[in-house]
């Protein structure tokens, strides 16, 4: 790619859960490996492009036996794929797109791995504060984010990568979200400094 590295449960590794996040097509299929750190960390990316003139049946499963390679090679501890938003598609592409996001849950779920699903918006709203921006604000962003020295290509890659980054920052909050409620309030007045308590002893 030409680029250098700097579900809601609890990390399976760790504080540090390697990501693989897909962005399904049965043209081109993007995927992204992303590492949970302090700073998420870029550890591999690409895109799978099943052979046109085969069948939808070949394609499927070309692109279901790469993705697990993919997940073979690289051991994810969790997969996040985008999720087109059906209105925005016409029928054929939403079809196309169903049948590859389902040849990567089938190729995730044979590895036991918990899938989680995030709209386009969520995605480039996580990555970079709006949920419209465009493929070139995704790309920087992801760059950014990752500390890499140059955007990741193909864009399809770069979502991909952006899918990853989204799955690792909503399971952040979740985990912080379940901390607080775990720790709770402690059930001490909240006092300013310097004040005197009026209660008698």
């Amino acid at each position: 790619m030409g680029v250098r590295t700097e579900s809601g449960q609890p990390p399976i590794s760790g504080l540090q859960p390697l990501v693989l996040g897909i962005d399904p097509g049965l043209r081109v299929c993007g995927w992204g490996i992303v590492r949970g750190a302090q700073r998420p960390e870029y550890v591999a990316g690409g895109v799978i492009r099943p052979k046109a003139g085969d069948s939808i049946g070949r394609r499927l499963l070309q692109l279901n036996q790469e993705i697990a390679g993919v997940i073979q090679t690289y051991g994810p501890d969790e997969v996040a794929i985008e999720e087109q938003f059906v209105g925005a598609l016409n029928p054929t592409s939403a079809l196309a797109i169903g049948q590859a996001r389902a040849a990567a849950v089938i190729a995730a779920a044979a590895h036991g791995l918990d899938v989680g699903f995030y709209a386009p918006a969520a995605v480039k709203a996580a990555v970079s504060g709006y949920g419209q921006g465009d493929k070139q604000q995704v790309q920087a962003m992801v760059k950014l984010l990752l500390g890499l020295d140059a955007v990741p290509e193909p864009a399809d890659a770069a979502d991909a990568l952006a899918v990853a980054l989204c799955h690792l920052g909503m399971r952040r909050a979740k985990a912080l979200t379940a901390a607080s409620a775990t720790n709770g309030p402690t059930g001490k007045r909240w006092k300013a400094p310097g004040t005197v308590s009026n209660r008698q002893p």
